[in-house]
This record gives structure tokens, C-alpha cells and sequence, in this order.
């Protein structure tokens, strides 16, 4: 099966995998923006921080449903 799977696949996957640890990296530390640049663009509000969670959910499944596509294609390939 490893053989049937595109390069396309695992470059999905595994950017699926990162957008996941920043989503959840962000929900739980919203303040990890204004530490690693030291900018507070929102001025404490957290919106910025909510519209970077929200996003990074969206592109997370996004990415999931593209590799889970690319599978079931190798696997319809096999048979």
C-alpha cells in the first residue's frame, strides 16, 4: 500500500499533523503569538488568537479530508 500512496499524501498528513499541535498549542496558550514575536496586534483582546484557532481548525480538516481522500485512492488502486 505504501507504494500506491503519492508523495501528495504524506505532504498532507503531515502538514495536518502540524496546523493540529499549532490549534491546539494556540487554544491552550494564546499568548505564545506576543511572546514568540513580541508584538500584541489586538491589544490583549484575544481576537487575533480566536481567529487563529478558528483558522488553523479549518485548514486541520481541510488537510485530513484531502489525505483521507489520497488513501482511498491507494486502497481502491490495490484492489
Amino acid at each position: 500500500m505504501r507504494k500506491t500512496l503519492r508523495r501528495r499524501f504524506w505532504l498532507e498528513t503531515g502538514m495536518a499533523i502540524v496546523t493540529c499541535v499549532l490549534f491546539v498549542v494556540t487554544l491552550l496558550y494564546r499568548d505564545w503569538i506576543e511572546v514568540v514575536f513580541g508584538v500584541d496586534p489586538d491589544n490583549r483582546s484575544g481576537v487575533l488568537e480566536w481567529l487563529i484557532v478558528g483558522a488553523l481548525f479549518v485548514v486541520t480538516i481541510a488537510l485530513f479530508t484531502l489525505a483521507r481522500y489520497e488513501w482511498r485512492r491507494a486502497r481502491i488502486a490495490l484492489s
